[in-house]
């Protein structure tokens, strides 16, 4: 399904500059997102679970960046109101938003249940606001084959996260060749191996107690001793890149030619709930692909 939005090869996945979560750091928020759009980089996923309008502080920052959530919880905003500031967003910033949608995690919603019917209910509810959301306008954060599916048929595509490329392959492979497919990638640029494990195992910790994550990685053939600790080698290996810009172009080639589309690029640091990494997004415009446009 065709978009008119541009999202660029290569995006920025950051959660750091939602502006709710730190009001007091808005001027230095709303600096960082401009400097991605002088940068380059095709799309900002803002991260965090945000409502649509946290979405509006960057795009009132930016001129040319296409702005996604990655992603709303379906949980926890109506899809009425969802629809309305879509409209409104979209209106306002010529027309350079793009919805993120999702079921988050059951660990985080108390309303979580039957999320693949939930999804199509939502989407469903969407369509039919007064002012309709488009399925162009829309993109599911999707691992498992029915959620590619929906995405396939009543959005633009999918944006998964916390993937590997082999798993962007058999999403490619489910969504045919028509739909975007844009999944994240986390990033530590650390040349000293062992550093960057242990920073990627912090983070990583949090995910592995969710399953929905661990449950597409043992689909993609992972054990649960690879769960352990923070996280396997081999696990890290997989959903990370690790090292210098070098290292990091690398692996971001073989989730383009894995199928990818466009890549959402989280880079991880020691403090990743607080740091800007504005020095690691600049060492990134360097290295990676921005100007070839997906759309």
């Amino acid at each position: 399904m065709a978009t008119d939005l541009t999202l660029g090869t290569i995006g920025v996945w950051t959660a750091v500059l939602r502006a709710s979560s730190a009001p007091d750091r808005r001027g230095e928020i709303a600096e960082a997102a401009a400097e991605l759009d002088d940068l380059g980089f095709g799309t900002l996923w803002l991260g965090g679970s945000p409502a649509p309008d946290e979405a509006g502080v960057l795009l009132e920052a930016t001129s040319r960046i296409t702005v996604a959530t990655g992603i709303v919880s379906i949980w926890d905003h109506p899809a009425a109101e969802v629809a309305e500031r879509y409209a409104a967003l979209n209106a306002a910033h010529d027309g350079r938003f793009l919805l993120g949608l999702g079921v988050s995690h059951s660990a985080r919603s108390e309303r979580y249940a039957r999320p693949y019917s939930a999804m199509r209910e939502y989407l469903s509810a969407l369509d039919a606001a007064p002012a309709p959301v488009p399925a162009a306008g829309r993109i599911l954060a999707a691992l498992g084959p029915k959620m590619l599916e929906l995405a396939r048929d009543r959005a633009v595509g999918a944006h998964p996260y916390l993937v590997t490329p082999e798993h962007t392959a058999e999403a490619r492979a489910a969504l045919g060749e028509a739909a975007v497919l844009a999944p994240e990638l986390k990033v530590v640029l650390e040349p000293d191996l062992d550093r960057a494990r242990a920073i990627a195992r912090n983070y990583l910790a949090f995910y592995l107690a969710l399953p929905n994550y661990t449950n597409n990685f043992v689909r993609l053939g992972f054990t649960e001793d690879d769960f352990a600790d923070g996280g396997s080698d081999r696990l890290l290996s997989a959903v990370f890149a690790l090292g210098d810009a070098a290292a990091v172009r690398d692996r971001v080639d073989e989730f383009l030619a894995a199928g990818a589309d466009h890549l959402a690029v989280q880079v991880v640091t020691a403090d990743p709930l607080n740091d800007i990494p504005l020095r690691e997004w600049r060492a990134l415009a360097e290295a990676l692909p921005l100007t070839a446009a997906a759309s």
